[in-house]
């Protein structure tokens, strides 16, 4: 079943509660999301991002992932 924006930022807000989410996109396999959370603070970009696969528990894993394409843009807030 493909996923949809609303369930991208669902996954990834059930880590990061306080964030601010933006995910778009609609044909079910590429998205793109900007993640603004205070813990990203001090990380690099690479640490950030990885928490934020991290959320997605699995759901862009192997061939058989079900979400194909994620643009991501992590930062802390200004």
């Amino acid at each position: 079943m493909p996923m949809t924006a609303h369930d991208i930022e669902d996954l990834i807000r059930s880590e990061f509660p306080q964030a601010a989410i933006t995910v778009e996109g609609d044909d079910g396999q590429h998205f793109s999301a900007l993640v603004v959370d205070e813990s990203f603070r001090g990380k690099n970009r690479v640490q950030q991002q990885r928490a934020v696969y991290a959320a997605l528990k699995g759901k862009m894993d192997g061939p058989n992932g079900e979400l194909h394409a994620l643009a991501l843009t992590t930062r802390a807030p200004a």
